[in-house]
């Protein structure tokens, strides 16, 4: 079939970066969290290389979207992770992942053997191919042109890795956001779940768990991130408000004139007890 383009192609790919951004905005807070645990240095690395190995995974599931719209499987495994995730950071004590038991150093270890950072590549890549199914199969009902599916995924994919180093940077500056993050993150584990039992219980023909309406997933992912914005902007006021009291305290204690020795003249130019 000769390569061609057509008006309606290049329309076709504006339409699908444009719903990859919209709901792309839970999946770049996903890949936020999943990158936190490197050093600073690193995150950007690591989303580059799990990005990149996105583009194959989502080029390679585009030949096989029919498959993997069999495969409900992936949305269940896929949630009970992202349940998992938060379940850790909330009840891991922050000092579990330094030491053992005994108090005995830990030496981080990863996937597969792999080292941390490379483990993290891999989970960004498996990630991304969770979120892909569903706007894979939308831009195949859309477009029956391979190339137009591509596009459209690698320029929404890259769309993705930008909002993501806007999350990171939102995270470092208001640190208590990471804290909502994993709230929204289960959320999406929720919300795949869902979609699984919507897919697989069926009664007497029929569905027996409804469709999760779109606005309701995107509409609870908004309210959440905006009350942990909320959130954790107040507790920065608060903390920035503590530090620049105890600045003021030290400058207090310090100042000329406020810390006397005892033997100093007073007032009338005689030390303290003279007669």
């Amino acid at each position: 079939m000769p390569f061609h383009v057509e008006p309606s192609d290049l329309l076709t790919i504006l339409i699908l970066i444009g719903l990859e951004g919209i709901l792309s905005g839970d999946n770049a807070l996903v890949l936020a969290v999943l990158v936190l645990p490197l050093p600073e240095e690193e995150q950007r690395r690591a989303l580059r290389y799990g990005i990149i190995g996105a583009y194959v995974l989502r080029t390679i599931a585009t030949f096989l979207a029919v498959l993997l719209s069999q495969l409900s499987w992936i949305a269940l495994v896929g949630g009970l992770y992202l349940i998992y995730l938060p379940y850790k950071h909330f009840t891991q004590h922050p000092d579990e992942e330094a030491s053992g038991p005994d108090g005995a150093a830990v030496v981080a270890t990863g996937l597969f053997g792999l080292s941390v950072f490379w483990s993290t590549v891999v989970r960004v890549e498996l990630t991304d191919l969770v979120f892909a199914v569903d706007s894979i199969l939308v831009a195949v009902a859309m477009s029956k042109k391979e190339w137009v599916i591509i596009a459209g995924g690698i320029l929404g994919l890259t769309m993705m890795r930008l909002l993501t180093m806007q999350v990171l940077a939102l995270i470092k500056t208001y640190p208590k956001l990471i804290d909502g993050a994993y709230i929204i993150v289960a959320w999406v584990g929720v919300k795949l779940l869902w979609e699984y039992a919507h897919k697989t219980v069926m009664v007497n023909g029929h569905h027996a768990i409804p469709e999760l309406p779109k606005a309701w997933g995107i509409g609870i992912v908004v309210a959440l991130f905006i009350g942990s914005f909320l959130y954790a902007r107040a507790h920065k006021a608060t903390e920035d408000a503590a530090l620049v009291a105890a600045a003021n305290d030290c400058q207090d204690m310090l100042r000329p004139g406020d810390r006397r020795s005892p033997d100093a003249p007073t007032d009338g130019g005689r030390p303290p007890g003279a007669a």
